[in-house]
Order: C-alpha cells, then sequence, then structure tokens
C-alpha cells in the first residue's frame, strides 16, 4: 500500500502527460500500437487531480484495474484488522488471473480498431 501511495504521489507532482518524460513504450516504438499499458501512468495523473474523465480516456482498464485492486486490499486489510486469518486478496488465484489476461488482450485489441481508437488519447 505504501508503495502505491508513493508511486500516485510522484504521478501527481511529475506530469507524465509531456511526451517522453518517464522514457517511451517500448511496444509502442517497435509496433505503433498501444500496449495494454500505454496510457496508464497519464490516466494516475489524472485520477489524482480529480479528472476521471481523462483518466479513462488515457487508459480504462488501468483505472479499472486502480480501483479493483484498492477494493480488493481494502477488503483484505478490514478482514486482517478484524482477526479473520483466513483473509486472502484472491480466493481463485488461477481463474482470475486467466480472467484478467483474457480480458487484457481484448481489451488491448479493440483499442486497435476503429471503434476502438477512443480508448487511447495519445
Amino acid at each position: 500500500m505504501v508503495g502505491g501511495v508513493a508511486a500516485m504521489t510522484l504521478l501527481h507532482f511529475h506530469d507524465p502527460h509531456q511526451h517522453g518524460s518517464y522514457a517511451y513504450c517500448p511496444f509502442l516504438y517497435l509496433t505503433g500500437h498501444p500496449c495494454p499499458l500505454c496510457g496508464g501512468l497519464r490516466a494516475m495523473n489524472d485520477l489524482t487531480r480529480g479528472r476521471v474523465e481523462d483518466a479513462l480516456l488515457s487508459n480504462a482498464a488501468a483505472v479499472f484495474i486502480l480501483c479493483a485492486g484498492t477494493v480488493m486490499i481494502l477488503r483484505w486489510f478490514v478482514r486482517r484488522a478484524r482477526g479473520d486469518a483466513t483473509a486472502i486478496l484472491l480466493p481463485t488465484p488461477r481463474v482470475a488471473t486467466a480472467v484478467f489476461a483474457v480480458a487484457m488482450l481484448v481489451f488491448t485489441v479493440f483499442r486497435w480498431t476503429p471503434w476502438g481508437h477512443w480508448l487511447y488519447q495519445n
């Protein structure tokens, strides 16, 4: 949690909207197509500034992952604080990983189509 808060603080103060401020995506550089993470830093910066719509346009998947991850961690933390020693983050990690991988693949390919180009604002 501390690392996540530190990363969000850095992203709030060091704006990734400036081209090349956090280096370049090798996948985008080599293929010309955005990877699943392209726009994620801009999305997190927008979220720290309260611009939810801009964050969703930068990378909707990153916004969903941050929100879902935050809920899962907080849920786990509350359960552990209440004394539940059996609390775990993902009850079925293999299924969750498979669903996540397929969802990211579909999201990425959809962003490359004419119908999904709005999901990647450069």
